[in-house]
């Protein structure tokens, strides 16, 4: 009990030393800069602005200061998931400050909108014409219940779609630590098709506003689907990426209907939310269409991804001899 105690004394004292930024060498001060200034590498500043034991001192003694002056009693702002302050103030390329914590500067990307948004994989196979038929009729009870309320669904669709790569990268993961194998990338590229589609639903979470009875729908779907494709995976890699393509073809077709609604004028074109206009590099005067249209353009990229995913597992290959697609959306 005691060496316990006094260990976790010294690791507290220790850890304020070595995980600030007053701590770092000079000579790694006059490193290039990856990220953020003060020759810090980018996976440093990531740990800094997430783990850094000093942080939520710091952020008391704010809050301690706060209570003090003037009588203050407003609690300080923590822009944190974890409630942990972030201490390296991010900018755009303008000088303007970042203010976003779910992602960062450099996740952003333009979107390759030129991509075929026609293709179709052609069910063959017993196993592609169970996973597209699975999908059809998936389909008809969606249309039902949003008819034409493309926001909402979109919504929905975003919850469900940004499972599959989460699910397919955990267990890419977990067979490469039993294995002791590399993965090709393929963990990588699953997982960022996951924070991709989970950042389509914090895009359109701005745009759609859910109903009591939507957001109990999302729970109920999500958990249903979660399990059903854990299992499906466990079972058939091959067919669990290719349910994912025709998905992913069904999403195409979705967006392409709310982009006819909204150059006929049927909804509304507003503004673009500030959160799609950084993540997607947009212009500062763009729209709901222009966030429509580039997010069509990544779930034709996943569509891609995930039918050549079914593909190499079909001709026998295991994911890890071919490497993932790099940059795909």
């Amino acid at each position: 009990m005691m060496s316990s105690r006094a260990g976790s004394i010294l690791l507290r004292h220790a850890g304020s030393r070595l995980f600030t930024a007053a701590a770092i060498s000079p000579a790694a001060a006059s490193r290039p800069l990856l990220a953020g200034g003060n020759g810090v590498p980018a996976v440093m500043l990531r740990l800094m602005s997430t783990s850094s034991p000093a942080a939520p001192t710091e952020a008391k003694d704010e809050a301690a200061k706060a209570s003090k002056v003037g009588g203050d009693k407003k609690a300080v702002v923590i822009n944190s998931y974890w409630g942990i302050e972030q201490n390296n103030k991010l900018a755009r390329d303008d000088g303007t400050e970042w203010k976003w914590t779910c992602f960062r500067p450099w996740e952003t990307y333009t979107a390759d909108t030129s991509i075929d948004l026609t293709r179709h994989h052609e069910p063959k196979t017993l196993m592609d014409k169970v996973a597209y038929w699975t999908v059809k009729s998936l389909r008809f009870p969606t249309d039902i219940f949003f008819q034409r309320r493309y926001g909402c669904r979109a919504m929905m669709l975003e919850t469900v779609a940004a499972v599959p790569g989460m699910v397919g990268g955990m267990l890419l993961h977990l067979r490469s630590l039993r294995r002791f194998e590399q993965s090709g990338g393929w963990i990588r590229a699953l997982l960022e098709e996951a924070e991709n589609e989970r950042m389509h639903l914090m895009t359109f979470m701005e745009v759609a506003k859910p109903r009591w009875y939507e957001r109990a729908l999302v729970i109920t779907v999500q958990g249903v689907f979660f399990n059903a494709y854990f299992l499906g995976y466990l079972l058939s890699p091959k067919f669990a990426h290719r349910v994912v393509g025709y998905l992913e073809e069904e999403a195409i077709h979705s967006y392409t209907e709310y982009l006819k609604d909204l150059e006929a004028g049927k909804i509304e074109n507003v503004p673009a939310p500030a959160i799609a206009i950084d993540y997607w590099r947009l212009p500062a005067n763009a729209t709901l269409k222009d966030v429509v249209t580039v997010v069509r353009a990544d779930e034709a990229h996943h569509r891609d991804v995930n039918h050549f995913a079914s593909d190499i597992h079909c001709q026998g290959m295991q994911l890890k001899q071919s490497p993932a697609p790099i940059g795909y959306h």
